[in-house]
């Protein structure tokens, strides 16, 4: 079975965040720690990912949220046959992190889904369906959900976990 890889974003995802709810129902789920998870910088979130792709030794799944699906998918581009597919949730904006868009250009090799809402404070919802397009993502909006984070009510989140089946079913096809 292949890990998984729960990538939070500014922060970290705390015990009441889905993000942490499906880390303890996932087998071989595990997390990605940053250095510092006030401070944004995406080559450094990146390298953090890199490493537990590389720890792995197979490919591995990404469960990502917010500045998460950018260190994610900058790392990805660097390990583009180590992941099996991605599930990235609310994915930042980068402008609001002044992050360069050239790291973030390339269509994705694997199968990835964007999930995203038409409320999200962090990231508007036209910025998060570009983004899936530039990476040859599907693109699901969930309608008003806020950041998709525990201040908008997404503690636990099965619908979530279906995303991520779904996702994992498309990719065995």
């Amino acid at each position: 079975m292949s890990d998984i890889l729960i990538v939070p974003g500014l922060g970290n995802s705390g015990p009441a965040h889905w993000q942490s709810w499906l880390e303890n129902r996932l087998p071989n789920a595990r997390r990605v720690e940053q250095a510092d998870w006030q401070r944004t910088c995406l080559s450094d979130w990146a390298a953090r990912v890199r490493d537990a792709i590389d720890a792995a030794g197979d490919k591995v799944w990404i469960i990502a949220h917010s500045f998460g699906c950018l260190a994610s998918v900058s790392a990805s581009l660097a390990r583009p046959d180590s992941i099996r597919g991605a599930l990235l949730v609310a994915p930042a904006d980068p402008d609001r992190f002044g992050e360069p868009h050239a790291l973030l250009e390339t269509e994705l090799n694997f199968p990835s889904l964007v999930v995203a809402s038409n409320n999200d404070p962090w990231v508007g919802l036209h910025v998060a369906r570009r983004w899936a397009g530039r990476w040859g993502s599907r693109f699901q909006d969930i309608g008003a959900a806020g950041h998709i984070n525990v201040d908008s009510g997404h503690g636990p989140w099965p619908e979530g976990q279906a995303y991520f089946e779904d996702l994992q079913r498309s990719a065995a096809t």
